[in-house]
């Protein structure tokens, strides 16, 4: 069937010109890296990437290259050798898998780019509003390579982003410069900070547009497209080709929905993904909803990308509060109220929630969430229990027949 699934599934054609950007990023810094200009600034996905670019750094993300090592299937091969110097199994596999990629001098880049190994950074900048694991991950390589580690400590389980959010999380963005100015030589300039968020600002209205079009019947497009197409709004966001990436997929979509092309002919069923990708998985699970005939058109984890809030007039201000009125940042009453929102939107029927072992950040089903979703919405919902890389923690025929008895339960129901 999935052979079948295969051979049926019309491409999107935008991946190739993605793909061309993806190893026009990665050859990019592999050249400042040996030519030592520009400068390499590391810095956390949703961190200050705007004030980055402003000031002239190439930029590296290591949580997408941790995403690579999942999807490559290396990750697993590599954990071991973080755990091995002292790094727990339980904490972030993105983390251990980089770490230990680094410690073997492996990289997926190679195959694939035939980029030798990771650019050494500059100057490491992260942002916790994820999660604590990315200022350990990257104090890792500032001990390493003995250069800058700079932050920003964000507020986490919040309700409504008050002005003293706000304000604090400003000034230790502007407290970053200092060290930024010495490291990339050049001064702030606060025109070219304006036209950065701008740009920031024009990808994430284009995002949003892309992932609206799950609310189609058939929806043009699935959690497992996104999930690769969102990574121009992670790595190149702030720059002009993510947004005419953008505009470019979108017309792409635009003409599915006009001539009514499904990512899933004979679509059925259509759900909610929340939490992380099981990245080693991706295609297998994108084939087993394919059979199905039930699309995931919704999920938290690609909206993480949407940052309304970036406004050219406050670019501090504005930062600040788009990388703080992240769903990740929230407590639990805002994210439910998010997740009906995109429920109904997209008129959802069911609800997965990915409880991820080493995420517990992203994973949503630790507190009764799916209990109160499913008798708020009465709708069904499952938890597969997995991990983003580590695939030790996932039971492939465990989730296979959990995932077919759900879909049955959706086909009742209906």
């Amino acid at each position: 069937m999935a052979e079948q699934a295969a051979v049926a599934r019309q491409p999107i054609a935008a991946t190739s010109q993605m793909k061309k950007l993806m190893a026009d990023h990665f050859l990019a810094l592999d050249r400042a890296k040996k030519e030592g200009t520009p400068k390499v600034a590391w810095c956390t996905s949703v961190g200050p990437a705007e004030l980055l670019h402003s000031m002239g750094f190439q930029v590296y993300y290591p949580e997408n290259h941790g995403a690579l090592l999942g999807a490559t299937r290396m990750a697993t091969d590599f954990i071991p050798v973080a755990n091995a110097i002292g790094y727990s199994p339980d904490i972030c596999s993105y983390l251990t898998s980089d770490v230990g990629a680094y410690l073997k001098g492996m990289t997926p880049l190679t195959k694939a780019y035939g980029v030798q190994s990771i650019p050494k950074a500059d100057v490491l900048v992260y942002n916790t509003n994820q999660c604590r694991d990315v200022q350990d991950w990257f104090s890792f390589y500032a001990r390493e390579w003995k250069v800058p580690l700079i932050g920003i400590h964000t507020h986490r389980n919040i309700g409504a982003v008050e002005s003293y959010h706000i304000s604090d999380l400003v000034e230790q963005i502007q407290a970053l410069i200092p060290t930024l100015e010495e490291v990339s030589g050049n001064r702030f300039d606060m025109d070219r900070f304006r036209e950065v968020v701008g740009l920031s600002l024009e990808c994430t209205k284009l995002w949003r547009k892309v992932l609206e079009c799950g609310e189609v019947k058939p929806a043009p497009l699935t959690f497992f497209d996104t999930s690769v197409h969102m990574a121009p709004a992670v790595i190149l966001r702030g720059l002009p080709e993510a947004v005419d990436y953008y505009k470019l997929l979108l017309k792409e979509l635009d003409e599915r929905i006009e001539q009514k092309v499904a990512a899933i002919p004979g679509e059925r069923h259509r759900v909610y993904w929340d939490g992380m990708p099981i990245w080693g998985k991706l295609r297998d699970l994108s084939e087993l909803f394919f059979s199905l005939k039930t699309n995931i058109v919704a999920s938290t984890y690609c909206n993480s990308w949407i940052f309304d809030a970036f406004d050219q007039a406050q670019p501090f201000e504005s930062m600040a509060r788009a990388y703080t009125e992240l769903f990740i940042v929230r407590d639990e009453s805002y994210k439910e109220a998010y997740m009906d929102q995109w429920i109904k939107n997209c008129q959802i029927d069911g609800v997965i929630y990915h409880d991820a072992r080493t995420c517990p950040n992203n994973s949503n089903s630790r507190y009764n969430m799916p209990q109160r979703m499913s008798e708020r919405l009465s709708v069904p919902v499952l938890v597969i229990n997995g991990d983003l890389n580590d695939l030790r923690c996932y039971s492939e025929e465990q989730a296979k027949t959990n995932i077919e008895a759900f879909v049955e339960q959706l086909d009742e129901k209906h």
